[in-house]
């Protein structure tokens, strides 16, 4: 599982004091883009598109909180793959999201999703959960 730590920042709260959910967004794109980085899956041209995201808001988050995000591969497939990211407050260890994207390896040239290499299957695999 890849793990990654955000400090909620003022400017992220809204008017309710309480963590915008727009935020929680940004939060995983953050996620995603390290877990991109960790496991080399880009290089100098950006070869992913979102395709789908989704986030179910479990409890509220406020400025200053730190928060774990956990993100898994749920299924690999031919061009895409879903990433699973739980979002943990730190402290209490508590979850206070859960989101899902779809992610497309993308021909810009072409304008069509490209097939995931072996390399690129093995590496997403390395972070994919199994089922029970």
């Amino acid at each position: 599982m890849h793990e990654i730590e955000v400090n909620v920042r003022f400017c992220e709260t809204d008017l309710l004091g309480h963590v915008n959910n727009n935020n929680f967004f940004v939060y995983m794109e953050d996620a995603r883009i390290q877990f991109f980085n960790d496991l080399a899956l880009v290089g100098n041209d950006w070869n992913f598109i979102l395709a789908s995201t989704k986030c179910d808001f479990i409890k509220q988050v406020y400025f200053n909180q730190t928060l774990i995000i956990r993100s898994h591969v749920m299924k690999i497939g031919r061009s895409s793959f879903h990433l699973e990211q739980d979002m943990f407050e730190k402290e209490s260890g508590e979850l206070v999201a859960k989101g899902l994207s779809v992610i497309v390896q993308f021909d810009f040239e072409q304008q069509q999703s490209v097939a995931l290499t072996s390399e690129m299957k093995e590496s997403l695999s390395s972070y994919q959960m199994v089922a029970k």
